[in-house]
């Protein structure tokens, strides 16, 4: 990662521009509130895109999944929906600075309650919230605590608004903890989300899995491949987005 205070942009004081995918891909992100981690790269590779698709990123943060859609897959438009305006702004920024201003759409909303017309939507991704609200420690950061921690929105809630907004056959695909697998495959079948590919993320070989990559299709036929487990963080890794 190489960071800059370029003079072609304005920054604002606690901000950083930042460089990866060797100088293709240039993100704006906060110094010290959230930072997108290498989860958001893993799903952005892991995900089936469809030439053309329209795609709803759920928590769209600083705009990072969308942002890799559109500048290494075929993908039609990027619509990135998110409830703080501080990172919804870097969104916006972040697409302008990339040229992507006419083929992402950030939107400042609540996930329960998508600005959506139900049923047109291709694709859904979202990086969710870890953790459940009331569990562990909550970072005094606010930001931070929202991205990590079911406080403004429950996994239930996000796995809904998937479903009301994506088309029949349309995809969900996700990240999330290992340890929580059973609670995201129930919640997806409970509201006719059919799980269709999965793949487990090892920190190494001898380790117990910590994260697992889900796609599902709403009202698809049943039938579930289990992909070929990552190790660590496969080809990737925030230095190696450089």
């Amino acid at each position: 990662m190489r960071s800059s205070n370029s003079r072609d942009l304005l920054l604002k004081p606690d901000e950083s521009l930042d460089e990866f995918m060797g100088g293709r891909l240039r993100l704006i992100q906060s110094r010290r509130g959230y930072r997108f981690s290498i989860d958001a790269v893993l799903l952005s590779q892991f995900v089936t895109v469809k030439p053309g698709d329209r795609v709803v990123d759920l928590g769209t943060g600083c705009g990072i999944i969308g942002l890799i859609l559109l500048l290494t897959r075929a993908v039609g438009s990027v619509f990135g929906l998110e409830i703080q305006p501080h990172l919804a702004d870097l969104a916006v920024r972040n697409a302008i600075l990339n040229g992507f201003q006419n083929r992402m759409r950030v939107i400042v909303g609540d996930i329960r309650h998508p600005p959506f017309t139900p049923g047109k939507i291709d694709l859904v991704v979202c990086n969710p919230p870890y953790r459940k609200g009331l569990s562990g420690r909550i970072n005094p950061d606010s930001e931070k605590a929202i991205a990590r921690h079911e406080i403004m929105v429950s996994l239930r809630e996000m796995i809904r608004t998937a479903s009301e907004v994506l088309r029949p056959k349309g995809r969900l695909a996700m990240i999330y903890p290992a340890v929580r697998l059973v609670d995201s495959l129930s919640e997806m079948r409970s509201i006719g989300l059919e799980p269709k590919r999965m793949r487990v993320v090892h920190p190494r070989m001898d380790a117990e899995a910590k994260l697992v990559l889900i796609e599902a299709s709403l009202k698809g036929r049943g039938g579930l491949r289990l992909l070929p487990p990552l190790m660590d963080q496969g080809d990737f890794s925030i230095a190696r987005v450089v």
